[in-house]
């Protein structure tokens, strides 16, 4: 039978090829045509180094391959890459025009960015027939291992397959799920019971989701005996959406300790993060700015009314802005909204129809590809936005929140930001809520330049956009 945690096989010899062939082949061509005197020796060592550096940063290891969609971790082995290729040429006196050297090394970039991008996109097709997954068996008190069993059956983006449950005590059973009760009462029993039960579902590994009557003592016997049997064992403290990052694994009088740092605010990252705001605003406008004069005129010509629409929006700390948008529907929009109310498509606080008949022509193609928000470059200008953030909301949108929802606030709104990236208006709204508590807990100005990175995509995909 074939093992079902097995990634196809072809995933490392084509992240090798294109590591290895993009970076020979370009380095080659390259310092050929510059007329470098040793174009081959210098291809065969760019091509050597960078497949090193992936190496030791365990790029090519099974458990990671395909597993990270990110940008950023790919930028930051190139930068080591370059930095490396830069010592060795001050130390062999060999040192080519940085042009040349920017023109030979910059598809290395692009080629890791894409092929690893590829292998994400087919593992994460590949996962949702449930295959190279995990078995994984649950082992826990009912409420706390529902809530995991749950958080993983809606989500395909990770390595594991619930295949069946041990509780410790009785309660419904879960849907679709070979459930059984443990018998912590009997001295001794507990592990056999849990390595029985792994071998009959021939679980990979045993994920305990701890408790009153699952702890200490008894969780220290059950991975001795997980662990002499070969089986993974993992623990599931029941905090949801928390970064790794903000985590730290200490030890206090023989107990294991979970800090959870608190969410990023000031500090230099954030001092990056204006700085990036209010220069990228800066400098889009600049470049943007005959484009702007373009949609200007087609909206003018399109339908009677202003070019731009200006709208009241809530900020952070709950502070309302008057956000800029180029304007997509009829001037009597506002006015037309109740009449529709009825034929809202989303099921949260948020209004969308799919066709709705107060947008224009020219307002449906803003929408497609997005154009319609660049005004709001003028709000991150003003400090009213950030590039990244979560979906700035209406008046009577946060009227209706609750205290989890509001939490949404505890940050400036973006242009775009983890909902944008991630389905947009095809989302629920309990989804659209998780996405942004996430960022405003998980924040980091590298994840501001991942969401950057993966908003382009998004955009030309044009998926959820109406």
């Amino acid at each position: 039978m074939a093992d079902s945690r097995a990634k196809p096989s072809w995933y490392l010899p084509l992240l090798l090829g294109v590591d290895a062939g993009v970076t020979s082949f370009t380095v080659l061509m390259v310092f050929g045509t510059a007329g470098h005197p040793h174009p081959i020796r210098s291809a065969l060592a760019a091509a050597l180094i960078w497949v090193g550096v992936l190496a030791v940063r365990r790029r090519y290891h099974w458990d990671s391959i395909g597993e990270s969609r990110g940008a950023l971790p790919v930028l930051h082995d190139w930068l080591i890459f370059v930095a490396v290729l830069a010592v060795l040429a001050a130390a062999t006196a060999q040192t080519p025009a940085p042009l040349t050297s920017l023109a030979a090394l910059a598809p290395t970039l692009v080629g890791a960015l894409l092929s690893r991008r590829f292998v994400h996109g087919h593992l994460t097709a590949v996962r949702r027939d449930a295959r190279a997954v995990s078995r994984v068996l649950v082992v826990g008190e009912p409420s706390a291992m529902d809530s995991a069993v749950q958080r993983l059956a809606s989500r395909t983006d990770h390595p594991f397959a619930v295949v069946g449950a041990l509780v410790t005590e009785d309660g419904a059973p879960a849907d679709g799920l070979v459930r059984e009760r443990l018998h912590l009462d009997r001295e001794g029993t507990a592990a056999r019971e849990v390595v029985d039960a792994a071998g009959r579902l021939r679980a990979d590994l045993v994920l305990l989701t701890p408790g009153g009557q699952l702890s200490g003592d008894r969780l220290r016997e059950l991975c001795w005996a997980l662990h002499d049997t070969g089986l993974d064992v993992a623990l599931a403290p029941g905090l949801v959406e928390t970064s790794v990052k903000r985590l730290e694994a200490s030890t206090v009088a023989g107990l294991t300790v979970l800090r959870v740092n608190p969410p990023r605010g000031g500090g230099v990252q954030g001092a990056l993060k204006t700085l990036t705001d209010r220069c990228g605003a800066a400098l889009g406008l600049l470049l943007l700015a005959p484009l702007f004069a373009l949609l200007i005129l087609a909206i003018r010509l399109d339908s009677p009314g202003p070019a731009f629409f200006r709208q009241e929006r809530v900020g952070r700390d709950q502070e309302s802005f008057r956000i800029w948008k180029f304007r997509t529907m009829v001037p009597d929009a506002e006015q037309r909204k109740n009449t529709l109310a009825a034929s809202n498509e989303h099921d949260g606080l948020m209004f969308k129809m799919r066709r709705d008949p107060r947008v224009t022509r020219v307002g449906r193609l803003l929408r497609r590809t997005s154009l319609d928000e660049l005004p709001q470059l003028f709000n991150v200008l003003r400090g009213d936005m950030s590039l990244v953030g979560p979906r700035p909301p209406l008046p009577d949108e946060v009227a209706g929140y609750d205290a989890t929802a509001v939490r949404r606030l505890r940050v400036k709104p973006g242009m775009t930001g983890l909902w944008q990236v991630s389905g947009r208006s095809d989302l629920s709204w309990d989804e659209t809520v998780q996405l942004d508590l996430h960022y405003v807990d998980n924040w980091s100005f590298s994840s501001d330049l991942d969401v950057l990175s993966r908003t382009f995509r998004a955009v030309v995909d044009g998926s959820g956009a109406y």
